[in-house]
Parts: C-alpha cells; structure tokens; sequence
C-alpha cells in the first residue's frame, strides 16, 4: 500500500512537472494576428503593451514594436479596405506603403526560428531579413526569398524561418502595397494554425492588377 502510494505521489508529481513545462512552453510562443488594431493604423508599440498609431490598445505585453511604415489592414468584408481574403485568423493584416518593409523589433531577443504566413500580388516577390540588431543592423543572420502566390492575395502561405544566434529585429519586405504578412509567431518555427478562416472569394479575375489597399474611383465631368 506504501509503495504504491509512493508511485501514485511520484507519478502525480511527474505529471505535474509535465504540465508545467508545457504550460512553460506555451507561454513562450507568441504569435501576433494584429487584431484589435485599425484599418491603416500604425502598428507601433501595440505588441509593447502600448497603443497603436491611432490609439488602438493598450495591445499585448510581448515585448515587441514596430517600424513607422508597418501597418494593419483590415479585409474589405470586414468594412476595411483590404483586398485580401482567407487570411489564416480574422480579418487583419500587416502590410505597409513606404519604406523597407514592416520592420519588428523584439528588445530582448529571440533565438532558433519564427514563422509566419503572408500572400501577394502574382508577378511580385518578397523577403525576410533578420538581424541580430534592432531595426535591421548588426549581423545578418538569416535572409530567404518568398516567391509570389498564385493566387493574388487570396492564398496566405505558410513558412518557417531557422536560424543561429539570437536576432533582435526582422524586415518583412517585398512591393510596398502588393504583399500582406499574418501571423508573426515567434518561438515555433513552423506555422501555428489557427481556426479555419471564412473563405470570403474577394478576388475575382477582374481585380488582379489591383493593389493590396482597395482605391476608389472619382468619375469626373
């Protein structure tokens, strides 16, 4: 009776352990699908525990900021002027309309691999850059090419990033307008999934040319 209640103890104890390392494990993913943010607004410190360029927020305590240039958007079926749809969670977007790209920097850094998905335009390619320095400096410690998706904006491939050292600071690059990125999440190097997304079938062949950002037309005269 004793020594089972021994294994029964240490068996409580080892599941324990295991559930806490789990829980441990989990905490440490974070993956940003910047939701709550508005359309157009400035990402800036909303992953920083801060607000968003417009005021959004106060957003998650992660640590992380953005460049000046990166933006959220949010799908034209969602009431925002996005050209996109089937992004893999909700309705926003990163993307940006000037300068290298959407530029994020995690101050206390983060080792091994992050992933993320992201669609653009057919014809156009995109990038990822990540440093061991904040905003793009230091040493280069990865860069790989991200080939244009078939489907202009209406398929959001996955992809996963390996690398050594520790990075403070990645550019997700490509044509200013013509490429959106969801689901940053760092501490897994492959693609987190998400709840299946409502397809939406926004893009016909009439609106490929389009740019990511919907433009309205003025009739004149």
């Amino acid at each position: 009776m004793t020594m089972s209640f021994k294994k029964a103890l240490l068996g409580a104890a080892a599941f324990a352990a295991l559930s806490f390392a789990a829980e441990q494990a989990s905490a440490a993913v974070v993956t940003l699908t910047f939701e709550g943010l508005g359309n157009g607004e400035a990402i800036a410190n909303y992953y920083n525990g801060g607000f968003g360029g417009s005021g959004s927020g106060p957003g998650p305590s992660d640590g992380i900021t953005f460049g000046a240039n990166s933006l959220a958007l949010i799908s034209a079926a969602a009431g925002g002027t996005g050209n996109f749809s089937n992004a893999p969670s909700g309705h926003t977007v990163a993307f940006f309309l000037s300068g290298p790209g959407d530029v994020m920097n995690v101050a206390a850094g983060f080792k091994t691999g992050f992933s993320f998905y992201y669609a653009d335009q057919v014809g156009f390619t995109g990038s990822v850059s990540v440093f061991s320095g904040l905003s793009g400096t230091g040493t280069l410690l990865a860069s790989l090419s991200l080939p244009s998706t078939p489907d202009p904006y209406n398929v959001f491939a996955p992809v996963g990033v390996a690398f050594a050292g520790t990075a403070t600071s990645v550019i997700f690059s490509g044509a200013a307008n013509f490429i959106a990125f969801d689901n940053i999440t760092l501490g897994a190097s492959s693609p987190i999934q998400t709840p299946e997304p409502v397809s939406m079938a926004l893009l016909g062949t009439g609106l490929v040319g389009l740019g990511l950002v919907r433009r309205r037309k003025h009739r004149t005269g």
